[in-house]
């Protein structure tokens, strides 16, 4: 979907990989909207993270972007997956745009991709999530791979891998708990236990209809309609879905219902009126919110 051979220059020159004829991609829009936590900005505006057992720092300068700690075996295997550069963003978003309230959002957020991220770590760190700020979920995460984790360096610094669900059924609830995520733990636990049976194969997930998966998931303790969502869309790659928080409810009420409605009312409405790129307008419109935030607040006041 929305998919078309890209014109790229690719090239590895010492330990980066420079890919050249990038658009429609911000780091800060991308690495910021709350579908990861594990990204942090450095001085110069170019961003570390830990993915896929690996540590690496990416850059943009103009249209070329600059992938260190890598080599082109594991940008062709990882990392043009992994930023979703085989896709036509600037398509999709003149398909939204023809929504005028779409199109205001997408100015907002234009340089957002959907990363597709590790689904094992997608449902942990959205399991975390839940009434949580994006501040305490990178720091429970941290805790997690530094206390569960490998250890891998990079430029002197020690960055941790994102542990396994083997790693967690080794210990019990309330070692994992220490980590602060509280009372997500006994999720997590619960999760792992899953998966590392085989009860739950995120493997095959890919196999079934987007509501099928969503119910698979469900069946784990703590996730609910949003975490399986989230799940579905940043792992798995289903963009038909449209994970609904507080907040996205309330932009939603705010600028297309004019009225309160239930969060599956809202899921419905978006899927129906989005289709096959509810998963895009959804980023947009939560990244949109943060600027409506203090709007939507104060009129709920009057």
């Amino acid at each position: 979907m929305w998919v078309r051979k890209m014109k790229y220059s690719v090239e590895e020159k010492g330990t980066k990989v420079i890919v050249r004829g990038i658009e429609d991609f911000n780091l800060k829009e991308t690495f910021e909207c709350g579908q990861c936590f594990r990204w942090n900005e450095e001085e110069d505006g170019s961003y570390t993270g830990v993915a896929y057992d690996r540590v690496i720092n990416v850059k943009l300068e103009g249209d070329m972007l600059i992938i260190d700690n890598t080599d082109l075996n594991d940008f062709y295997d990882i990392w043009f997956d992994y930023f979703d550069l085989g896709r036509d963003y600037k398509q999709i978003k003149e398909s939204l745009s023809r929504d005028p309230i779409l199109k205001e959002a997408i100015q907002y957020g234009k340089g957002i991709r959907i990363l597709r991220q590790d689904t094992w770590e997608t449902l942990i760190s959205f399991i975390i999530s839940q009434n949580n700020r994006i501040p305490q979920i990178k720091k429970v995460i941290e805790n997690l791979a530094r206390s569960f984790g490998d250890p891998i360096e990079y430029k002197g610094k020690i960055y941790y891998t994102f542990p396994k669900a083997e790693d967690f059924v080794m210990f019990d609830v309330e070692t994992i708990a220490k980590s602060k995520c509280g009372f997500r733990a006994k999720y997590i636990m619960d999760a792992a236990s899953k998966v590392f049976s085989g009860e739950i194969n995120l493997l095959k997930l890919y196999e079934y209809k987007t509501g099928e998966i969503r119910d698979i998931l469900m069946n784990i303790n703590g996730v609910g309609p949003k975490v399986a969502d989230c799940v579905i869309l940043y792992s798995i790659g289903r963009y038909d879905t449209f994970p609904t928080d507080v907040w996205i409810k309330r932009i939603v009420e705010y600028l297309y219902l004019k009225r309160e409605g239930n969060p599956l009312e809202i899921q419905l409405f978006a899927i129906d009126k989005f289709g096959e790129l509810s998963g895009f307008a959804q980023q947009y419109l939560f990244y949109y919110s943060r600027e409506m935030r203090k709007k939507i607040f104060n009129e709920r006041k009057k």
